[in-house]
């Protein structure tokens, strides 16, 4: 008689198993019996436990071979968290049911770590980088005491790598490593020699991938120079930043590690240019100046030179605005622009329509942002039940923002400190002399997890003999959404007719407290405080306290906040959210 057969592969082994149709075979089942701190490993990893379709083997001799099979792997699995001398036995009592049984033994512990260092970093005399060395030794992240795993093993020495190779040493490389075992004493002896080789220093921008924009342009945003020493994250604010450009869709930054390009390493820019012309179009709606529709148009290469050329027409509901504005490419931490701006606004019964061109140098130093500005301007004033006035006014103002936060768009820690200062002369249009203060500073704080805790105050003057002929720009409104809650968008300020003009002080502050129900939503209580006033005397602070909703937008979070003016005795809802399409 005739015997059909066919060859299978079971975990890497052969076994003979019968043609469907021909005679059945038992299914395997297996099980594992293990502490619960390997379980979860074994569990992933051990193929026999993985596999749903075992039968068990005919041959006596194929069954000693899965046994062994699987009592190396599971030997090879521990000993990569440190359990070196397990036993391990497979329990075939049962038809049709084994069950692996582990016993992991000791674990594994550091016992020694001795790390040298070769290259220019260790070199006699090198006195500079002691204090270096010092610091990658108290760093390294597998001390004495700690148990062994490879895969701690291998992070360790790839973080000393990392340490050494992110400044200075590009080249730096582990010439030796070795983990010395002893199952018996469950502890581990680990040696380490890092070659630096030597210090690389940064050559000239090597750039690729230009076609349309200038050639300079890639060097006009570098901040790095010459024969500075090489810092991987210096390279990679200077990538960060050119992809933040809206002139490039993606930019590579990096060097040859090569020792023999270290004294004048060329730096290696590959830039990819993104489409130069953009159309945006969006509406939103919020309480301080109703619904709002806007168009945009953006020109990131204009006349060839790479200037970016940007207008849109806003309009709102009480304020409409039709703005141009150019910006160069950078000089260094500097960058200049210039623009014009055509505006109106009806708030409080005040109707302000103004004309004004101007140019401003802005830089950006880590977190801390200055502009200086000047603009030329003619506005006129319209307050109802009050005289007409316009007046042209040539003015300066200087801006410091520091923004030492942990996101920009929802911060949860840290704070923002902002300082300016500006005025006009009569020198200059000016129907007076006069100079506008102000600072604001807001506190996050986080409080219990993800609840935020946060403080603001601002205050403002403007030093001149009365408010005649200042622009409203340079004095001083409060009320509304962000700043007094409970009481209407600019409505605090000094009366003239039935209108509420700027006046020359401000001081506001608020408490805020929001909790986070889910990472998405949050509730908010809070307190406001605030006036604006023409003389210290007249100055009357006003409150407002309310409950609001928080909801985490990819823009930042949107708030609806349900207040109570406490000197007007009325309550108001704020709300703000904008839809881009």
């Amino acid at each position: 008689m005739r015997c059909l057969v066919r060859v299978a592969a079971v975990l890497g082994g052969l076994a003979l198993l019968p043609v469907p149709g021909a005679y059945a075979q038992q299914a395997l089942a297996v099980g594992l019996d293990a502490p619960d701190a390997v379980k979860p490993l074994l569990e992933r990893h051990v193929r026999l436990l993985r596999r749903a379709d075992l039968v068990v083997p005919e041959a006596d001799a194929d069954r000693a071979a899965m046994t062994r099979r699987t009592r190396r792997e599971v030997a090879e699995l521990l000993a990569t968290e440190g359990y070196f001398s397990p036993r391990v036995r497979i329990d075939r009592s049962a038809a049709g049911q084994w069950v692996i049984q582990v016993e992991p033994g000791p674990r594994t512990t550091i016992a020694a770590v001795n790390i040298e260092f070769e290259g220019e970093l260790a070199a006699p005399g090198a006195t500079a980088e002691l204090e270096r060395l010092q610091d990658l030794r108290s760093r390294w992240s597998l001390p004495v005491g700690d148990a062994f795993t490879q895969g701690a093993w291998d992070g360790a020495k790839q973080q000393l790598l990392d340490a050494v190779s992110a400044r200075r040493y590009a080249a730096a490389r582990i010439v030796r490593s070795r983990a010395e075992i002893d199952p018996e004493a469950a502890t581990a002896r680990l040696s380490v020699t890092l070659d630096s080789g030597p210090a690389f220093y940064l050559g000239a921008l090597e750039v690729e991938g230009l076609e349309h924009l200038p050639a300079d342009l890639v060097q006009r945003y570098s901040l790095l120079r010459p024969g500075t020493p090489y810092d991987r994250e210096e390279l990679l604010a200077f990538q960060t930043g050119l992809q933040n450009t809206p002139h490039f869709g993606s930019v590579i930054v990096d060097i040859e590690r090569d020792p023999a390009l270290a004294a004048a390493v060329p730096i290696r820019v590959q830039v990819t240019e993104a489409l130069p012309k953009y159309v945006g179009f969006g509406a939103g709606f919020s309480t301080n100046t109703g619904a709002r529709v806007e168009t945009t148009y953006r020109d990131s290469n204009l006349r060839g030179r790479g200037w970016e050329f940007a207008t849109g027409l806003r309009v709102e509901q009480r304020r409409q605005a039709l703005y141009a504005d150019v910006f160069l490419p950078p000089k260094g931490r500097h960058r200049d622009s210039f623009g014009a701006l055509v505006e109106r606004s009806d708030l409080e019964n005040l109707v302000v329509t103004s004309q004004a061109v101007g140019a401003t140098r802005s830089a950006t130093r880590g977190d801390i942002e200055t502009q200086l500005a000047l603009r030329l301007q003619h506005e006129n004033i319209a307050p109802a039940g009050a005289p007409q006035r316009s007046n042209n006014t040539l003015t300066a103002n200087w801006t410091w923002v520091k923004r030492a936060v942990d996101d920009l768009l929802d911060p949860t820690r840290g704070y923002v400190f902002e300082y300016q200062v500006g005025g006009g002369t009569a020198i200059a249009l000016a129907e007076q002399d006069f100079v506008r203060l102000y600072s604001r500073f807001v506190r996050y704080q986080p409080v219990r997890g993800s609840d935020v805790f946060i403080l603001r105050a601002e205050a403002g003057m403007t030093v001149a003999d009365s408010r005649e002929g200042i622009p409203q720009d340079f004095l001083f409104r409060t009320g509304g959404a962000q700043t007094v809650r409970g009481y209407d968008y600019q409505s605090l300020g000094v009366r003239e007719g039935s209108a509420t003009v700027g006046g020359r002080f401000l001081a506001a502050a608020s408490a805020e407290y929001v909790h986070w129900f889910k990472p998405q939503w949050g509730g908010a209580v809070f307190v406001d405080a605030g006036d604006a006033a023409d003389t210290r005397d007249d100055f009357d602070l006003r409150v407002g306290y309310g409950v609001g909703a928080r909801w985490r937008s990819p823009a930042g979070p949107l708030a609806i906040d349900l207040a109570w003016g406490h000197q007007a005795r009325s309550l108001r809802l704020h709300f703000g959210v904008a839809i881009a399409f």
